[in-house]
């Protein structure tokens, strides 16, 4: 079978709860659409180093290879395995917790202990620009752990319009991620009652 096509920039509103959890809006870079095609928004590196800027968690200039982007798609993939057994009620996939404890070791939560010579004894974070991808993949990955433990945990679910497969935390009664999957699943519901109606009379 012929692999679904990808679309690399799809203009998508975030998920309600992304601005908050940059781990979620992490998890929602991968997206199904209908018609079997699906987007990226962290396919090339220069989509992933843009994703990584515009939330803080890069430098304008930073250069990234396709090793770190992956690094960041794995990521990604682990996240999406945790919040999918959250919101089906399964226990946590081993691989997933392995890969999101390894990524939380690997910046320095402390500031650590310097010395210059214009300056003595000083302490400071390690540079981020030495370790991009380890300070941003930390970060989501301490982002993750605080979202799927806290209290929003309660409120996180998928959205409820396949083939939409992002998630959101939910708001009331609404369980979609964005106003074009809600129209989208209520569109579908009056198709399915217009023919069940049609099958009966």
């Amino acid at each position: 079978m012929e692999a679904s096509p990808t679309m690399r920039l799809v203009k998508l509103p975030p998920a309600p709860g992304a601005e908050r959890y940059p781990a979620l809006a992490l998890a929602n870079t991968a997206v199904a659409l209908p018609g079997g095609r699906s987007a990226d928004l962290l396919a090339t590196p220069a989509d992933a180093r843009d994703w990584l800027v515009d939330r803080g968690l890069a430098p304008a200039g930073a250069d990234l290879r396709e090793h770190c982007a992956g690094r960041l798609r794995a990521l990604r993939e682990r996240i999406r395995a945790l919040l999918a057994a959250r919101t089906d009620g399964r226990p946590a996939p081993a691989e997933a917790l392995a890969a999101l404890n390894a990524a939380l070791t690997l910046a320095p939560a402390a500031s650590l202990l310097h010395w210059s010579p214009d300056r003595g004894l000083y302490r400071a974070a390690a540079h981020p620009t030495t370790q991009i991808v380890e300070h941003a993949l930390a970060a989501l990955a301490a982002d993750a752990a605080d979202l799927l433990t806290g209290p929003d945990a309660e409120r996180l679910t998928a959205c409820g319009s396949p083939p939409c497969d992002r998630y959101l935390l939910r708001h009331g009664r609404r369980h979609w991620c964005s106003t074009r999957c809600g129209d989208r699943a209520r569109a579908a519901r009056a198709y399915a009652r217009r023919t069940a109606r049609a099958t009966t009379g």
